[in-house]
C-alpha cells in the first residue's frame, strides 16, 4: 500500500479541515492509499507523537469545523529553527533531519497546505528530493497562480458583517468608525469587504494614502449631512512616504507583526474634531466555520492534490483558474505574489461609487 502524509502550516484559515478530509477520503476511496497526519506543521516530523494515522473515522464530522485538527505553526521553518545550544539561542537548519524522518516513514507523497511561506519551504524541500504537492491557503488571498485561496471568502464575510454592525452604531452616534483588517502586503480583504460593507474610505498596502485626503472625505460627508463615516484599513496600509507600522519587530525566525495603523488613522481624524472609534478585527477573521464556498473550494483542492500526487507530479500546487482546478509548478505560484490591481475593475468600481483610497 502506498502512503502519503498531509500537514498544515502558517496561520490557520477556515477550510483547512475540509482539505484534510478531502485528501483522506480521496486517497482511501479512489486510490487505496494510506494517509498520515503531521502535527504542527513541519515540526511534527521531529516531535514525539507528531505523526498520526488519518483514516475515514478520523476525518468524520470535521467539514464545518474551523482551524485544523493537525495543528499548525507559523514559525516552523526547517531551514531556520530556534534552539538552545550551550545556553545560547541559535538558529539551526534541521531540514536534513526532517528529510530523514520522511524517508523513515516511507512516504510516497507529502501534501503541504499553507501560504507563501509554507509553500516556499515545500518548494525548497522538493529541491532536496521530497515528493511534495502544495495546496494554497491564506485569508489574504495573496498567492500567485490561483484566482482565489480558500479561507479568503470566510474572512471576507466576517469583515463585511463587522461593517454592517459598525454602520448602525456609527450612524446612531455620528461617529467615524475605523476597522483595521488583516492584509500585510495585499489589500483584498479591506477592498472587498469595504465595498460590500459600504465603507467610505479604503486604505490598502498597494495605494499609499495621505491623512489629509482621508480627512477630506470625512469632512465632505459631514458637510453633506452624513455625520458618520466607515473606514476600512488594511494592517499593511502606509501613508505616502511613510512605512508600515509594527507591533513587534522580527528576526531570523519570527516575522514582524503588523499593527497600529488603524489607531494612527483614527487618532488623526479624532484630533480634527470628528469623534472616532477604532476596531481591530484581528484573529476573528481566521476563526469559525468556513463558508459554503470555502468548503467547496477546499474539498476540490484536497481531491486535486491527491490526484496530482498519485500521478507523480511533484513540485506542483493545485490552483483555481477559469473555474477549473488545475496544477501549476510551485516556482510559478511563488514567482510573483498576488496584489490588488490598482488599475483593475475592483478599484475602479470603488472609486466610481465614491469611495476614497486616500490618494486624491
Amino acid at each position: 500500500m502506498k502512503r502519503m502524509a498531509v500537514l498544515t502550516g502558517g496561520g490557520d484559515a477556515p477550510g483547512l479541515n475540509a482539505v484534510i478530509r478531502a485528501v483522506v477520503k480521496t486517497a482511501v476511496h479512489q486510490y487505496g492509499w494510506e494517509v498520515l497526519g503531521i502535527r504542527d506543521g513541519y515540526d511534527g516530523f521531529l516531535q514525539s507523537g507528531g505523526v498520526i494515522p488519518l483514516d475515514l473515522a478520523a476525518v468524520r464530522g470535521i467539514l464545518p469545523r474551523g482551524g485544523t485538527i493537525l495543528g499548525t505553526a507559523n514559525r516552523g521553518n526547517p531551514f531556520a529553527r530556534k534552539a538552545m545550544k550551550d545556553g545560547q539561542e541559535v538558529v539551526l537548519d534541521v531540514s536534513d533531519e526532517i528529510i530523514a524522518a520522511i524517508q523513515a516513514l516511507h512516504l510516497d507523497a507529502l501534501v503541504v497546505i499553507g501560504g507563501d511561506g509554507t509553500l516556499r519551504i515545500a518548494m525548497e524541500m522538493g529541491a532536496k528530493g521530497v515528493p511534495v504537492v502544495g495546496v494554497p491557503k491564506t485569508i489574504d488571498n495573496d498567492i500567485g497562480g490561483t484566482e482565489v485561496t480558500f479561507g479568503f471568502d470566510t474572512a471576507l464575510m466576517i469583515a463585511t458583517e463587522a461593517f454592517d454592525r459598525l454602520h448602525t452604531t456609527a450612524e446612531a452616534h455620528h461617529r467615524v468608525m475605523v476597522l483595521e483588517l488583516m492584509g500585510r502586503d495585499a489589500g483584498f480583504i479591506a477592498l472587498h469587504s469595504g465595498v460590500s460593507g459600504g465603507a467610505d474610505v479604503i486604505l490598502i498596502p498597494e495605494i499609499p494614502f495621505r491623512f489629509e485626503s482621508v480627512l477630506a472625505k470625512v469632512r465632505e460627508r459631514a458637510e453633506g449631512g452624513s455625520h458618520f463615516s466607515l473606514l476600512a484599513v488594511s494592517e499593511g496600509a502606509r501613508p505616502v512616504g511613510g512605512q508600515e507600522l509594527f507591533a513587534r519587530s522580527g528576526d531570523a525566525v519570527y516575522v514582524p507583526r503588523l499593527g497600529g495603523i488603524g489607531q494612527e488613522v483614527g487618532s488623526y481624524i479624532d484630533r480634527q474634531g470628528f469623534e472616532t472609534r477604532v476596531t481591530v478585527l484581528g484573529h476573528v477573521q481566521r476563526g469559525g466555520s468556513p463558508t459554503a464556498f470555502d468548503r467547496w473550494l477546499a474539498t476540490r483542492y484536497g481531491a486535486a492534490a491527491v490526484r496530482t500526487a498519485t500521478a507523480g507530479a511533484f513540485g506542483r500546487m493545485v490552483a483555481l483558474r477559469d473555474g477549473k482546478v488545475i496544477d501549476i509548478s510551485l516556482e510559478e505560484a511563488l514567482a510573483v505574489p498576488k496584489r490588488v490591481d490598482v488599475h483593475g475593475d475592483a478599484v475602479l468600481t470603488a472609486r466610481a461609487i465614491g469611495i476614497s483610497f486616500g490618494d486624491d
